[in-house]
């Protein structure tokens, strides 16, 4: 489970889009509209691997998720996490990035490794630390 509250939980669950905040070298904060997915008790986000997102990790590990609803009461679910970057073996994180987001314009490329290569990405790895959140 990402929360212990299985309201929280499934609503991580039931949810795609959300505001990924990494910290700059000197603590300012930045944040990124991003898609996401679940694997387990973890949550996985694919980006292009020079994106600023991915050189804040890779300073300090890091991150805040908050998990919004698409309509108000714009409930939502914050998640204090850690983050790896993983470089290798892609195709299946991303893929779940992509069913994850079907039906909402976006379309899995037909050669996902070749994609995957061609726009150097890589997967953000995120583990909760610490869950909060406000569901109406």
């Amino acid at each position: 489970m990402i929360a212990d509250n299985p309201v929280w939980d499934a609503f991580v669950a039931d949810h795609r889009w959300a505001v990924l905040t990494t910290l700059r070298r000197r603590g300012g904060p930045v944040s990124s509209v991003i898609a996401y997915a679940r694997e387990g008790d973890e949550l996985v986000v694919s980006t292009p691997g020079d994106r600023f997102k991915v050189t804040s990790i890779a300073a300090d590990e890091r991150v805040n998720l908050c998990i919004i609803s698409n309509a108000e009461p714009f409930n939502f679910v914050a998640i204090e996490g850690v983050a790896t970057i993983q470089r290798e073996n892609l195709v299946p994180a991303t893929k779940a990035v992509f069913d994850a987001i079907q039906g909402t314009g976006y379309q899995q490329p037909a050669d996902l490794a070749a994609w995957i290569a061609t726009e150097k990405r890589v997967i953000l790895r995120i583990r909760p630390v610490r869950v909060s959140a406000v569901i109406r």
